[in-house]
């Protein structure tokens, strides 16, 4: 007896939609290939590069041609370099330029930071100061005296450490971004608008104003 042929099951389409559903399918999107225009590009030169060698190696082209080849692989060789130089020193620039701006954030939030605790404690230092300028006399007082004055160094020396500095404008002209004018007197020893006295102290942070001072300058 003769085997029994097995018969090719064939799905065409409809078979297919039969077997499974449309509603399983889902949005089937053709696969595209991507390509990466620099993977292109190297693979240009290098196509370039074995067209140039096999031109050196053809006997039948004239040397003045090959030449011409050469010299024209070199300076597309060159012009690549010099893009590549271009390239590298721009990312190291904007590089460069990140780490400042991040340097100066970071600096910028610490002072502010800082800024905030020191503003507490600046009433305390005024108060200090103004019990200095009036001292008791007396050798009674001195041990008071001294021991007022060491407090008062320990603070701006801490404050220092945190580049917190008073503003020393006696004798200055006035800046509206630096004090804060509160009384005109006439003064025959200043010019208009020169600070005179100085009401109370004023503080640096870094380059930035912590607290202007408030100042008395002549009219």
């Amino acid at each position: 007896t003769m085997p029994k042929k097995k018969k090719k099951k064939i799905l065409d389409e409809e078979t297919l939609e039969d077997a499974v559903p449309s509603s399983e399918l889902g949005d089937v999107e053709p696969e595209t290939a991507e390509f990466d225009e620099d993977d292109d590009e190297d693979e240009q030169e290098e196509v370039e590069e074995i067209h140039v060698d096999e031109a050196l190696e053809d006997e039948s082209i004239p040397l003045e041609e090959k030449l011409e080849l050469v010299k024209s692989a070199w300076e597309t060789r060159e012009n690549k370099a010099a893009e590549y130089l271009d390239g590298w020193q721009r990312a190291k620039a904007e590089f460069a330029n990140y780490k400042k701006r991040v340097n100066r954030d970071r600096e910028q939030y610490n002072q502010d930071a800082v800024g905030k605790v020191v503003r507490r404690y600046l009433p305390v230092l005024d108060d200090l100061e103004r019990a200095l300028k009036e001292k008791p006399a007396g050798e009674n007082h001195d041990t008071w005296i001294n021991g007022i004055e060491l407090i008062y160094r320990k603070m701006v020396t801490s404050l220092e450490n945190d580049k917190v500095v008073p503003m020393d404008v006696l004798g200055e002209m006035f800046d509206p971004n630096l004090h804060e004018a509160v009384a005109q007197v006439e003064s025959e020893d200043h010019e208009s608008g020169q600070i005179v006295d100085v009401i109370q102290t004023g503080y640096l942070i870094g380059d930035r104003v912590l607290r202007p001072a408030m100042v008395c300058i002549a009219s």
